[in-house]
């Protein structure tokens, strides 16, 4: 084992975006598959926070996170929606691999602007072994996937519209996109 820094704090917002020797993705879990609290990594404090919670009956489907050293057009890091066989915690970084994307925008006060959520299946994983695009993903499940979003966000009276579904070379073209301006910041 390496030699260990004991003054060091979790930073996972500057790992890097993409593992070394593939064309896997970092996926920084904050928010379990099947948690009614959404907790949110502050940078500040380096740590993962109690953002909000749910109303009863209302959970993340799948693990919510970010992929690190990106910045999407809300100024935080692109959200990714990670499919697997089961829940991770908070701070745990998944190789995973992109499949698509869920655009959307959000309007809040009068001011709209983008909030897509990158669609992405774990490395390790059985359940979406098979997964390649957003394509082979049931119709009925990305409806609800997109109702899910839309319901979130009304709890802040924030407006949330999908705007489609889109195959993963357009969740790479964000994600690089992204990956610039993070790298602007």
């Amino acid at each position: 084992m390496g030699k260990k820094n004991k003054g060091a704090i979790a930073a996972p917002i500057v790992l890097k975006p993409f593992n070394e020797g593939d064309n896997s993705v970092q996926v920084v879990i904050e928010t379990p598959k099947g948690s009614r609290n959404k907790y949110k990594f502050d940078p500040d404090l380096r740590t993962f926070k109690l953002s909000r919670v749910l109303p009863d009956g209302m959970l993340f489907p799948y693990g919510f996170g970010f992929i690190p050293s990106t910045e999407a057009e809300d100024g935080d890091p692109i959200d990714v929606l990670l499919l697997m066989d089961a829940p991770a915690f908070p701070g745990c970084v998944i190789e995973s691999r992109l499949i698509g994307v869920i655009e959307g925008e959000q309007s809040e006060d009068g001011d709209t602007k983008r909030n897509d959520r990158l669609l992405a299946v774990a490395n390790q994983n059985h359940s979406h072994s098979e997964l390649k695009d957003v394509g082979d993903i049931n119709p009925r499940l990305i409806k609800e996937l997109g109702e899910f979003f839309v319901n979130y966000h009304k709890q802040d009276n924030v407006k949330f519209k999908v705007l489609g579904t889109k195959g993963p070379k357009e969740a790479l073209r964000l994600l690089q996109k992204s990956i610039k301006r993070g790298k602007a910041a």
